[in-house]
C-alpha cells in the first residue's frame, strides 16, 4: 500500500510509476500492478519471502562427514525478504518499500528491497545449438518490429542481445510495447517466437530447448570439427582410413590432423574446399546454414575435391560426421577413387553414438541485465553513492528475487540473474513502457547506517508475516525442467 495517492472523483492517482493512472475503485492500473481497493492503492501481487527449504521438509546434502557443519555454504537467514510485489521508490526520493531487519548468528542486519523500474535493461540469450540463426548484428524481430541483434557465437551456442533503451524509448511506441513485452515474457520463462533478418525464426524459452524453424533442437555439438577429432581418433584408429567432422568453424581431417598423426594414420589423398588452417584443420568448407555441422549442405561429399591418385586407393574407407552426431555416412572408394556411399559398419555406429552421448541437452538461457541506477539507490540511502561503493566493497550483496547476480566492474550497479532461478512471476512492467524487476541489498546494520540508510524506516522481519507471502526456498513454480 502507498500513501501517495491523489483523489480525482471516485478515482485515485497512482505514483508508483512515471505513468500516473487514475484508476477507478475495483480497477488496476495499465501494468496491472497496482489498483484501487476501496480508494487505497494496494499492491495487487503479494509481497514475496522466501523460507529454507528445511524449514518445510527438504534437505541439505551433506558436504562432509562428522563434524557439526550443518550443510550452509554461506551464513544466511532462514528467511529472505525478497522485492517481488514489493512496490518501487517511485518518484525516487522516497525510502524504499521494505526496509527489513533481522539477526543472522548474533549479527544485526538489513536486507533492503524494491521494485526497481528498469528502462535500462535487457536480456542476454545463449541458444545451444549448431543452426546458422543469422548473421552477427543481424536485427531480431518480434511480431515483426526490432527488438534486439545477433551478436557472437560462443562455442556451441548462439548468442542474442535483447532489449535495451534504443529499443525501449528510442524507435516507435510499437517498438517500444513489443520489446517492452518480449522481455517480460523471455524473463518470465515464457516462450516468444522470434525472427532473424537473413536467418531463421527461433522460439527461445529459458531451460528449454530451442526450437529453430519449426524443429526442437536436442543438443549441441560435442565440440567443433578439429575437437572432435582430438576426442574419438583412438576410436576410429584401426577401424577406418579415414575421418572428415564437418562443422562450420573448424572442419576436422583425422589422416591430417596431429591426432591422426600421432597414431601413424596413413596419408589418404583427401582434397578439402575451403581454407586450411593447420593441418587437418579447415575454414569456411561450405556456408553457414541449418545442414551438417552448422553449414548449409545436405551432401557431405560436397566439401570434398578429388581424391590425390597417388595417395589415395580403392577400399579405402571414410566416416563423415557432424559435431553433433546428428549426420553420418560411411564411403568406401570405388576403382575411380569415388566415394560410394555404403552401409556403416557396426563399430563406427557405435562412435557416432558416442559422439551424440557426448553431446549436451541444449538450452535457451536467459539472463536479465540492468542498471541499478538513482531511483534505486536513493530508496536506499540519502547519499547514492555510497551504496555503489559498498557494493563494490563486497559490504552490500546483491540479489535479485533472491537469486544470486553477478555485478560488472567499473562504474554503477549494472547486474545480471539467470531468470530461471528466481520464482515465477518475478518480472513485471509499466507501460512507460520499462520493465519491472526486484532487486534486493543486504547488509550489516552498522554498515547500513555508516552509508547513510534511511534508518527511521527500518522495521523488524517479524513485522512482515502479516501482509506477505512466504515460500520455501528454492521454490519456482513453473519454472523449466
Amino acid at each position: 500500500m502507498t500513501d501517495a495517492t491523489v483523489a480525482s472523483g471516485d478515482k485515485i492517482r497512482c505514483d508508483a510509476c512515471p505513468v500516473m493512472c487514475y484508476i477507478k475503485p475495483g480497477a488496476a492500473g495499465a501494468c496491472d500492478r497496482y489498483a484501487n481497493h476501496n480508494g487505497e492503492l494496494v499492491r495487487v501481487d503479494p509481497h514475496i519471502v522466501l523460507e529454507r527449504t528445511v524449514s518445510h521438509g527438504g534437505r541439505l546434502v551433506p558436504f562432509q562427514a562428522g563434524g557439526d557443519w550443518d550443510g550452509k555454504l554461506v551464513h544466511e537467514p532462514s528467511v529472505f525478504v525478497t522485492a517481488i510485489g514489493a512496490g518501487t521508490t517511485y518518484p525516487d526520493y522516497k525510502p524504499a518499500p521494505f526496509i527489513v531487519s533481522s539477526e543472522v548468528d548474533g549479527v544485526d542486519m538489513v536486507t533492503v528491497v524494491t521494485e526497481g523500474i528498469f528502462s535500462y535493461c535487457g536480456v542476454k540469450v545463449k541458444i545451444d545449438t549448431d543452426r546458422y540463426l543469422g548473421p552477427e548484428t543481424a536485427t531480431v524481430r518480434a511480431e515483426g518490429e526490432a527488438i534486439g541483434h545477433v551478436t557472437t557465437s560462443e562455442y556451441g551456442s548462439q548468442m542474442l542481445s535483447l532489449g535495451g533503451v534504443h529499443h525501449l524509448t528510442g524507435g516507435s511506441k510499437k517498438e517500444g510495447r513489443v520489446t517492452c513485452d518480449a522481455l517480460m515474457d523471455l524473463s518470465n520463462c515464457k516462450p516468444v517466437e522470434l525472427t532473424i533478418d537473413g536467418g531463421a525464426t527461433v522460439v527461445v524459452q529459458a531451460g528449454r530447448p530451442p526450437i529453430v524453424n519449426g524443429v526442437q533442437e536436442e543438443r549441441m555439438r560435442v565440440g567443433c570439427g578439429s575437437a572432435t577429432i582430438g576426442m574419438f581418433a583412438k576410436q576410429w584408429h584401426g577401424k577406418v582410413d579415414e575421418v572428415v567432422v564437418v562443422d562450420d568453424h573448424i572442419t576436422g581431417v583425422l589422416s591430417e590432423h596431429q591426432a591422426g598423426k600421432l597414431l601413424d594414420i596413413p596419408d589418404t589423398g583427401i582434397k578439402m574446399k575451403g581454407r586450411r588452417s593447420t593441418p587437418g584443420r579447415y575454414f569456411q568448407v561450405a556456408d553457414p546454414g541449418t545442414g551438417w555441422g552448422g553449414t548449409n549442405i545436405s551432401d557431405p561429399l560436397s566439401v570434398l575435391g578429388p581424391f590425390n591418385p597417388k595417395e589415395a586407393w580403392p577400399g579405402l574407407t571414410m566416416l563423415m560426421v557432424s559435431t553433433t552426431g546428428e549426420h553420418a555416412a560411411y564411403y568406401e572408394l570405388d576403382e575411380a577413387l569415388r566415394p560410394i556411399e555404403k552401409q556403416m559398419p557396426a563399430d563406427l555406429q557405435f562412435s557416432v553414438e558416442r559422439i551424440q552421448e557426448n553431446c549436451e541437452p541444449a538450452l535457451c538461457t536467459v539472463l536479465f541485465m540492468g542498471g541499478a541506477g538513482g531511483s534505486l539507490r536513493a530508496g536506499v540511502t540519502d547519499n547514492p553513492v555510497r551504496l555503489t561503493r559498498s557494493v563494490k566493497a563486497a559490504l552490500t550483496r546483491v540479489t535479485s528475487g533472491g537469486a544470486p547476480v553477478y555485478v560488472w566492474p567499473g562504474g554503477g550497479i549494472t547486474f545480471m540473474v539467470d531468470v530461471t532461478q528466481m520464482p515465477a512471476g518475478a518480472f513485471g512492467y509499466v507501460p512507460t513502457p520499462a520493465l519491472v524487476a526486484p532487486i534486493e541489498f543486504t547488509l550489516k546494520l552498522s554498515d547500513y547506517a555508516a552509508l547513510g540508510g534511511h534508518m527511521d524506516h527500518v522495521r523488524p522481519l517479524a513485522s512482515l508475516r502479516e501482509n506477505s507471502e512466504f515460500r520455501p526456498i528454492p521454490h519456482m513454480p513453473g519454472r523449466p525442467a
